[in-house]
């Protein structure tokens, strides 16, 4: 085993640039070519690469260290068959193989290549093509920054593509009134690609090619290229005259700008369908990290959620409810009436109260309401919780429900689905979430593989889970993953409700206080205790027959929780 420094490669003109992301820590295991920080100029962010493959004993940076080429980053322990590539590949003015330095434009605007760019005549229509971008191939479209219409300016950027590791904008060669756009989100472009036509009175001088030879800088696999400006627009005004792409594109910002975030980033947000410009940064100068993007899915369900950030501002309907074709939202001068207090709501009712408004118009909802005789199995929890005293675990009857739903998603396994499209997604697995009532709002964590569990388990879980939310402590992990859930106001009161299904789940059991009642055996009256039971579905899932039998055979396991076991 020998160690081996890892330094900062040939990243052409740009003299020390600023880290901004720490991508390992001491102890990780990385390949070669695997990025280990990303640094940020005032016009670029790119992300190290890894030289040598192995075990990171040092890190020889922190966040907001100043860095340049030759630079060491940290120290690796590598195998001694495993020899390291050169700290400083040496530049090569022509494309080589995948490892080897490519050739991408990383200096100031005036000075890139845009000598792809065809002139048709010295004023009328032009054609303005994807220039040298090195040995990209077939990069996606992921943002257009102009509309037909639009007046542009010789380097404005025209539209971002990106590959798997690495974004950049495409800048124009003329400047004129975009005319037509040839490409459109989520086509794949080369070099040479007419991307727009633009009509202007003249036309930026192409560089000869000999003098726009582009600085050789590292491979696709190793660099994040935002071009001109890109990245600093999303932390200033500059990218003011962009244009919003389509809201459909989940990693585009309302604003226009392209996100602050590095590809990576924007890559692991796609995964996740998390729209980037309702996501807030918090790295510097606003960047978005990956912690922000599981932070932002904590209450965030999957679903059509790009309509959240304007939801949860106005959970009210202040948009008048134009968009389902309703008369205005009435508005009110409260203050003429009398006193009034405003009070802003919560970050988690904000998010929660979209995603609940989303559910209700969104899903058909039924709602089955059924009693289950509990009188046995309370008696059974009060004398575990006396057994169990010691042990510190209280029982409650929401971890006997838990075990009883399993039971009966097994029986019935399209209340475990979710629907993708015409598809019918059936769960394997059973993690069940349980309502919390939180000083800041409703929260759902969720106790993982339920059927692996018993029931001391899972109060215990329950109650960790519990005080975690009341002391706002939970994580994006502890709240996702949910096939089922269930909302208990047993503590509480009320006889029955409506519980709104949490998508993309296909139903939800809402429990009201037990009480007790005169029940008929068949001879007598007796007193039994009887939980009401109040179960919400999916009709375009499950039928009113289906529902009932859930319902039916969730009260029989109540009433004799050895079924439990068949």
């Amino acid at each position: 085993m020998a160690l081996v420094e890892v330094q900062v490669p040939d990243i052409g003109d740009f003299d020390e640039v600023t880290v901004i992301e720490l991508m390992v820590k001491v102890g990780d295991t990385v390949k070669t070519e695997q990025s280990l920080i990303t640094v940020e100029s005032d016009k670029a962010s790119m992300e190290i690469p890894s030289s040598t493959a192995g075990v990171v004993k040092e890190l020889r940076v922190k966040l907001g260290d100043k860095v340049k080429q030759g630079s060491i980053v940290l120290v690796v322990e590598a195998a001694a068959t495993a020899p390291a590539a050169p700290a400083q590949p040496a530049a090569a003015p022509a494309p080589a193989p995948a490892a080897a330095p490519v050739s991408v434009s990383n200096t100031a605007p005036a000075q890139q290549n845009i000598a792809g760019a065809a002139i048709n005549s010295v004023a009328g229509i032009k054609e303005v093509k994807v220039p040298d971008i090195g040995d990209f191939k077939d990069v996606a479209v992921i943002e257009l920054l102009v509309k037909v219409g639009d007046t542009v300016k010789v380097e404005q950027s025209l539209m971002t593509v990106e590959s798997d590791k690495a974004s950049m904008e495409i800048p124009s060669s003329h400047a004129g009134v975009v005319k037509e756009l040839k490409v459109k989100l989520g086509d794949k472009v080369n070099i040479g690609d007419v991307i727009a036509m633009v009509e202007g009175a003249g036309a930026a001088a192409a560089a000869p090619a000999s003098a726009s030879a582009p600085t050789p800088v590292s491979s696709p696999a190793q660099l994040a290229i935002s071009a001109p400006a890109a990245m600093a627009a999303a932390s200033s005004s500059a990218a003011a005259s962009a244009v919003a792409a389509p809201a459909h594109n989940p990693t585009i910002a309302p604003t226009g700008s392209l996100p602050h975030a590095s590809p990576s980033v924007r890559k692991f947000a796609r995964e996740l369908g998390v729209p980037l410009g309702e996501v807030k940064g918090s790295g510097p100068k606003g960047r978005i990290t990956e912690e922000d993007i599981q932070g932002f899915t904590k209450s965030v369900m999957s679903g059509a959620i790009k309509t959240l950030a304007a939801a949860a501002a106005s959970p009210s309907g202040s948009d008048g409810g134009a968009a389902l074709g309703l008369i205005p939202w009435p508005k009110v001068d409260f203050a003429k009436f009398g006193t009034v207090e405003r009070k802003d709501m919560s970050r988690i009712k904000k998010i929660s109260g979209a995603n609940l408004h989303r559910n209700w118009v969104m899903i058909p909802h039924v709602t089955n309401h059924d009693d289950a005789d509990i009188t046995e199995l309370e008696a059974f929890r009060v004398q575990m919780n006396k057994e169990n005293e010691k042990a510190g675990i209280k029982i409650t009857m929401l971890a006997f429900l838990i075990k009883a739903c399993v039971a009966a998603l097994k029986k019935f396994p399209d209340f475990n689905s979710s629907l993708d499209g015409d598809q019918l997604v059936l769960k394997q697995y059973f993690h069940i979430g349980f309502a919390a009532d939180t000083p800041s709002g409703l929260v759902v964590p969720v106790i993982k593989d339920a059927d692996k569990k018993g029931v001391l388990q899972i109060s215990k879980e329950m109650g960790e889970l519990a005080a975690k939310a009341r002391e706002g402590k939970l994580s994006p992990a502890d709240m996702q993953g949910a096939c089922f859930t269930i909302s208990s106001l047993g503590g509480i009161g009320g006889r029955y409700f409506t519980p709104i299904i949490n998508a993309p789940e296909v139903a939800i059991l809402g429990v009201c206080k037990s009480q007790m009642e005169p029940v008929w055996d068949g001879e007598k009256f007796a007193p039994r205790l009887m939980l009401p039971l109040s179960l919400s579905w999916d009709h375009r899932v499950i039928d009113g027959a289906s529902a009932a039998r859930f319902n039916a055979y969730l009260g029989q396991i109540l009433g004799d929780f050895r079924r439990v076991m068949l």
